[in-house]
């Protein structure tokens, strides 16, 4: 297939008048079968990677349920999310093997909908000042032989976990997490800008949610997002619903780390996708009215998102970041904190066939290919 006269993602020169071509599952330089879709009106971009969002239509990951997790791939991929990497609450041991387990069984059987390149667990290496939504009873000190249980559980799917780096043994825990090759993310934490540098030296290179469950960044105590930026390597997290960070922070936050270490994500809830109500949350319950999701005991306490990433990047849009930014902000450094760059997140020859065709006026989506076939919506 020959995708023409759209307005293609460049990672270097932002968008520019090419062809996307396709050779069955991959992009190639040129394509021999013929087939020309006539894009013109259209963004063409890369399928987006969502690295830290909890569940949709009613599901999620957490509950470890097989037509659970398919029902989240089927509707990712309908909005244009390629790759997914769920994230976990925390819970207790055996319900976190039990996620591991079925993620694990899902990217060895699934037959349909986004790929699922990964796992995050978010918890339950957290601190109780900064929990925010996550469930205080079983939150857990780091833990390398149990992270190392759920690894083993997941079958290597354990791509990134959070880790609150002023919590015993975490220095230790990071530096047995990146040697196992996992992605080490600071958040739900209370540490101080010299403990987060310590934690970064130690490995980590990722931040969860910044701003969100961590101090303030404040010109006396720049807290783990001062650490950050004094870290090039490390990468961190918006959520960039229209709820969790005001315009201007986003737009910050672009001006500070550049737009090459902004990883959007959607941190997206169960109830992504459906009306508002009440709905289950880790042994908890939310409420969701409109764009808006709080935990029923405190309506004052964010407990995630109802925006998928898809909607994220219209957001960043609409907020004043380049389009080029948010596109490259949701689908390449995410990828690359996954370690799947080579695979996924640009639209060069070589990578997988997944691309999005958004029109141009609206950001809302045309047409969706996967592994270089048309997606059914």
């Amino acid at each position: 297939m020959r995708i023409t006269g759209a307005k293609v993602f460049d990672l270097r020169e932002g968008f520019v008048d090419r062809d996307v071509c396709t050779d069955g599952a991959v992009l190639s330089a040129a394509s021999g079968d013929g087939e020309v879709l006539d894009a013109s009106g259209c963004y063409a971009i890369p399928g987006l990677t969502d690295l830290h969002f909890h569940g949709c239509l009613g599901e999620d990951f957490s509950d470890a349920t097989p037509d659970g997790l398919q029902k989240m791939a089927d509707y990712e991929l309908s909005r244009g999310i390629t790759q997914i990497c769920p994230a976990g609450m925390t819970l207790g041991e055996d319900q976190l093997m039990k996620i591991c387990e079925n993620a694990a069984s899902h990217a060895a059987s699934a037959k349909s909908g986004a790929d699922l390149v990964g796992l995050h667990l978010e918890g339950p290496f957290l601190c109780m000042a900064k929990k925010g939504a996550q469930n205080g009873a079983f939150l857990h000190d780091p833990d390398l032989a149990m992270l190392r249980r759920l690894q083993k559980a997941a079958n290597g799917l354990v791509r990134l976990v959070t880790v609150a780096a002023e919590r015993p043994g975490a220095m230790e825990f990071i530096r047995g997490a990146v040697a196992d090759g996992i992605t080490v993310s600071l958040g739900h934490t209370e540490a101080d800008y010299d403990t987060a540098c310590a934690a970064m030296d130690a490995g980590a290179n990722h931040c969860t949610h910044l701003f969100n469950a961590m101090p303030p960044f404040t010109h006396r105590a720049p807290g783990v997002i001062g650490a950050a930026f004094d870290h090039p390597g490390t990468r961190v997290e918006l959520i960039c619903d229209g709820i969790h960070i005001h315009p201007s922070v986003v737009r910050a936050t672009f001006a500070l780390f550049g737009a090459e270490r902004v990883v959007l994500i959607s941190d997206s809830l169960r109830a992504t996708g459906m009306p508002d109500g009440r709905y289950p949350f880790g042994g908890q319950e939310i409420i969701v009215r409109g764009n808006r999701a709080t935990m029923s005991f405190d309506e004052n306490t964010l407990a995630g998102s109802v925006t998928d990433l898809m909607g994220c990047v219209k957001q960043a849009a609409a907020f004043g970041i380049p389009l080029a930014d948010a596109v490259r902000a949701a689908a390449y450094n995410p990828a690359c904190a996954l370690g799947i760059q080579d695979r996924v997140g640009t639209l060069d020859p070589g990578k997988a066939a997944n691309a999005v065709l958004l029109d141009r006026e609206t950001l809302e989506i045309k047409t969706i290919l996967f592994h270089g076939a048309p997606v059914e919506r």
